[in-house]
């Protein structure tokens, strides 16, 4: 670019610094905010972009949020043109206007170094609440966008440096916890720290050198994702997955649907044969359908390839307006982000035909509980995501176990569990048990991760649950011979003796405190046939209590003895019997 050198070094070094900005930001963040959401189970992003909002590199703390902050940064840059100034702070939520999901509320400011515009910051959390009809944000009776949130399509809450209070306090008079106020302060810091470290990196090289050596980097990332593209074989793949119940017709089901098109070293990824939208909550935007699809793709490719504008370049979406992960204007779509695992799935149903040795096994769906209410020791409201009972198993692969109680597959295991002593804290319940489950990784030559059994007992009268999620109906699958993983379930026991098993879209009211709380989330999905598995490690799960002896004779075909080793001569009968 105008005659600058490429320096090799210096271009590792601009990509590390890159990284380094956005993990600083991160760290600032998680910090400085005050939700659990955010400071605890870290379910946000933050990312740097260039003046054209091509992403620079991101820190994924949540992967589904990860690829959401890009397309938000060209529609800014579109819609404020040259009305962009330094100390400008954009606040963004609108799924209609590539937003991913209402309660992930982003935040963006731009970067000007030597006078000119050089970037972006950006920080993306989800917020404990957004308005809507229900505290918390997620609606099971939704359907359509005004019952779930606050819609904020771009606008400037700083101008020039200057707070726009009549836009915050437009904002905030919608939104019912003060708490979202300080976090998207946090969000606000995070950028600022962003702007100072990139103007710094910037001003020191220059910017002709900067711009060279990003172009550069984006060039040799797109080489790199390419040459993992060019080694799948050439061929059309098909996969499909299904979604059950929409929170508003009972027995609905969905089906997802890919065609994978592989040609040289380019990818297309064709959902448009998937169903079409659903009048219920249950419907996914571009944006979140898009980052599914690159969260999936990057499980099954060299880890090391930077996350840069350069790694996205050779991928192709087609997903319809009008499908269930492309909802149309006005729908309701905040269970949107939790496709995710349904898109996998279907991915790695269809990519395993051509690569075996890169696909996992099923993970655990989502299932997760949502708890609002009055907290009887502050008189104040709380808002709690169940994040430790939600978490189950991933699938096993080729030479691996799956990994325990990691979560689901849009988090990647970056969703972290809330500390339990702070959980007693800010929520009025109390943690009775929360254990590995037994024998609930699905079997195989490698077995899938182990999911949890969570019971808890509420603390307050009237409390608020919603339920959202899948894994109750069918449960995950296996490959290559191994064996899918346990149902999820939630069941609550009133203090009366009652009990009740919610729909996996559900809003129960009025629950009366004392009332026990009881969640399974299931494993992941095994790989390869369970005759196969190595004798050491069927001893070592028994002795670890991972999995049965029940369950070492009858899905694995090993016999042990009173000492928990294994006893040859009684398994290599079991193991010649269930071969037969």
């Amino acid at each position: 670019m105008n005659g600058v050198k490429i320096d090799k070094i210096l271009l590792s070094i601009f990509q590390r610094a890159f990284r380094s900005i956005t993990d600083e930001m991160s760290i600032s963040l998680t910090k400085t905010t005050r939700s659990p959401i955010l400071c605890e189970a870290k379910d946000f992003v933050t990312g740097l972009y260039d003046a054209r909002g091509n992403m620079l590199e991101q820190t994924e703390n949540l992967p589904i949020l990860s690829f959401s902050l890009g397309p938000v940064c060209k529609v800014i840059i579109e819609q404020y043109g040259d009305d962009v100034h330094p100390g400008d702070v954009m606040i963004h939520n609108d799924v209609f206007s590539m937003g991913n999901q209402n309660n992930d509320v982003a935040i963006f400011k731009p970067i000007f170094a030597e006078g000119a515009l050089v970037g972006w910051s950006a920080a993306k959390g989800h917020q404990a609440d957004i308005g809507g009809a229900v505290q918390g944000g997620y609606n099971p009776n939704a359907t359509e966008v005004w019952q779930e949130a606050l819609r904020i399509p771009a606008v400037k809450i700083y101008d020039q440096g200057k707070l726009r209070q009549d836009v915050w306090n437009l904002i905030f008079a919608n939104i019912r916890l003060s708490m979202v106020q300080e976090d998207i302060k946090a969000q606000i810091g995070a950028c600022s720290l962003g702007e100072r470290r990139l103007r710094a990196l910037v001003e020191k090289y220059g910017i002709e050198c900067y711009e060279a050596h990003k172009q550069e980097l984006f060039n040799t990332t797109e080489k790199m994702m390419r040459a993992e593209i060019a080694a799948i074989p050439d061929g059309t793949y098909s996969g499909s997955s299904m979604v059950y119940y929409d929170g508003k017709h009972r027995g609905s089901k969905f089906e997802i649907k890919t065609k994978i098109t592989v040609e040289g070293n380019d990818i297309t990824f064709d959902f448009s044969e998937s169903s079409e939208q659903t009048n219920g909550f249950v419907n996914g935007t571009y944006t979140s359908t898009c980052s599914a699809i690159t969260l999936t793709l990057l499980q099954m490719v060299n880890p090391d390839i930077p996350h840069n504008e350069g790694m996205i370049r050779p991928l192709k979406y087609i997903v319809p307006k009008g499908s269930i992960l492309n909802a149309a204007y006005p729908k309701a779509t905040t269970f949107g982000n939790h496709l995710c695992p349904q898109v996998a799935d279907a991915i790695f149903k269809a990519l395993g035909q051509a690569m075996p040795h890169r696909v996992t096994a099923g993970w655990n769906h989502l299932l997760c509980s949502l708890f609002t209410g009055i907290h009887p020791r502050t008189d104040s409201k709380y808002v709690d995501i169940c994040f430790m009972g939600l978490k189950g198993g991933s699938g096993a692969l080729e030479g691996n176990d799956g990994y325990d109680h990691i979560g689901m597959i849009d988090a990647s295991g970056g969703l972290l569990d809330q500390d339990y002593e702070m959980y007693e804290r800010q929520t009025p319940h109390q943690i009775l048990k929360h254990e590995y489950l037994c024998d609930s990784g699905g079997v195989g030559k490698w077995r899938g991760g182990l999911g949890v059994e969570t019971i808890i007992e509420l603390g307050a009268d009237n409390t608020t649950m919603v339920v959202f999620g899948d894994g109750d109906i069918e449960k995950n699958y296996g490959l290559f011979g191994g064996k899918g993983s346990v149902l999820n379930s939630i069941e609550l026991s009133f203090p009366d003796g009652r009990k009740h098993i919610p729909l996996n879209k559900d809003l129960i009211e009025d629950i009366p405190a004392n009332t026990i709380y009881r969640q399974i989330a299931g494993g992941g999905g095994g790989y390869g046939n369970p005759l196969e598995r190595a004798l050491a490690s069927v001893e070592e799960d028994v002795r670890n209590e991972v999995v049965s002896e029940e369950q070492a004779i009858r899905e694995y075909g090993v016999a042990l003895t009173a000492g928990l080793k294994t006893d040859v001569e009684k398994t290599n009968q079991l193991r010649s019997i269930h071969q037969h």
